[in-house]
């Protein structure tokens, strides 16, 4: 795998390297050895899985606050827009965000450390993710903010007036309040 520093402190795009003939391709998620020596210590504890039926689904921005959770996200099939925004007041990147595209296709995953708050838009339909965790999730101790929040100024690929968003993630707050 090839690991490279994004503009947020301690976040991680990260290229799969994958072996492809006729029948397919095969390679790896994950590796606790390559991770280690990119400077990646956590241990994850649980996976998750999620379908996004339709183009312009948009999650997030997600987090959680009593265990600060890092994610390993990877778009195992179609195609995302990806975002992590730096929640953390004594970072160097505090309110920056980063994006970029993951893919089947182009295999990239992207590495979001404890502290950063996550979401995306699908720019396919039938976009599968897969999401590797740090913490358990725990009922109750989810928080986000808004995907549109001027405090971060992230610029989405997507028309905003055609959003496919949940009325949880369409009524979070805004960070400066």
């Amino acid at each position: 795998m090839e690991f490279v520093k994004t503009r947020i402190n301690g976040a991680y795009l990260i290229k799969r390297n994958v072996v492809q003939d006729n029948r397919g391709y095969f390679g790896r998620l994950y590796c606790s050895r390559e991770f280690k020596e990119n400077g990646i210590e956590e241990e994850f504890v649980q996976d998750n899985i999620c379908l996004n039926k339709k183009k312009n689904t948009l999650r997030g921005l997600h987090f959680q606050t009593i265990k600060e959770e890092g994610k390993l996200v990877a778009c195992l099939k179609g195609k995302i827009w990806d975002v992590c925004v730096d929640l953390r007041s004594d970072s160097v990147s505090f309110c920056q965000y980063y994006a970029h595209e993951l893919s089947e296709e182009n295999q990239y995953m992207l590495y979001i450390p404890k502290g950063c708050a996550h979401g995306y838009v699908t720019l396919e339909s039938n976009s599968l993710l897969l999401y590797k965790m740090t913490e358990f999730y725990i009922p109750g101790n989810d928080r986000g903010y808004r995907y549109n929040d001027p405090s971060f100024g992230i610029e989405w690929p997507v028309k905003l007036d055609n959003l496919i968003i949940s009325d949880k993630d369409q009524n979070l707050p805004y960070y400066r309040n």
